[in-house]
């Protein structure tokens, strides 16, 4: 038996977020990237970037026009997610785009595909420390306003943006094929390892966030079908890390 966190989330937490009440502000406005290669391109198009370690990942801020924004990233699962997104917040992070890779579990997805998730169907462990988990497989949500500015972020440049609900897994290599058809029967459209966590967060937090994936392979046959050298799926994620910064550049004003 396990313990009900349900019932002990009213109660602050001995340990703080790293860097509360210490480290300087950071800005209001943060991109999250899960992805090595994503945050490399990103920090290409920083204006006087300063970097810095940040747990095992690293913190990216600006001294010229991008001033008022962070990047962090790489990370992967959503205890490690959680951690960093909290310690934005405790720095002053008032909005969040979170940029990640997921896979497809529907045939109506394609490698390239840009995702700006509704829903998270919460698969993992995090979330119940700061949500009442009250059903069997509960939900989390991002900021739908949020979502709906960095969507039509894409739409301007006529570029399609699907939104649509999403399954967070803990295990990457336990997505069998009865547990892909069950999240799908729930509509689930693709899975990835932080969203449901970080939306969890945010929610607890009070502060806004949404997400950006792209589909990078896809799992909805009994084979797998990994996407990660198409043509496709690199120019798409050129496309996405453009985008989510062009947004935050607007948030930050």
């Amino acid at each position: 038996m396990s313990y009900p966190t349900w019932s002990d989330l009213n109660n602050e937490s001995i340990v703080p977020p790293l860097g509360a009440g210490k480290a300087p502000q950071i800005g209001p406005v943060a991109i999250m990237v899960s992805c090595e290669p994503d945050l490399r391109l990103i920090r290409s198009n920083v204006s006087k970037p300063e970097i810095q370690p940040f747990f095992l990942s690293t913190l990216i801020t600006s001294h010229g026009r991008d001033k008022g924004i962070c990047i962090a990233g790489p990370f992967i699962g959503a205890p490690y997610a959680a951690m960093v997104l909290e310690s934005l917040i405790a720095r002053g992070v008032e909005k969040v785009i979170m940029l990640g890779w997921c896979g497809a579990v529907t045939d109506d997805l394609s490698v390239g595909d840009l995702i700006v998730p509704q829903k998270a169907i919460v698969d993992e462990g995090t979330s119940q420390n700061y949500c009442h988990m009250d059903d069997d497989f509960p939900c989390s949500h991002p900021d739908q306003t949020l979502g709906d500015l960095l969507a039509r972020q894409f739409k301007s440049n006529e570029l399609e943006v699907k939104r649509s609900d999403i399954w967070t897994t803990d295990a990457i290599y336990r997505e069998t094929q009865k547990k892909i058809s069950y999240f799908r029967a729930l509509g689930a459209t693709a899975v990835e390892m932080e969203c449901s966590a970080l939306f969890s967060v945010a929610q607890y937090r009070n502060i806004s966030i949404t997400a950006l994936l792209v589909v990078s392979d896809s799992v909805a046959s009994k084979d797998w079908d990994p996407g990660f050298r198409k043509k496709q799926f690199k120019k798409a994620r050129k496309t996405a890390c453009n985008g989510v910064m062009d947004l935050a550049r607007e948030l930050s004003v």
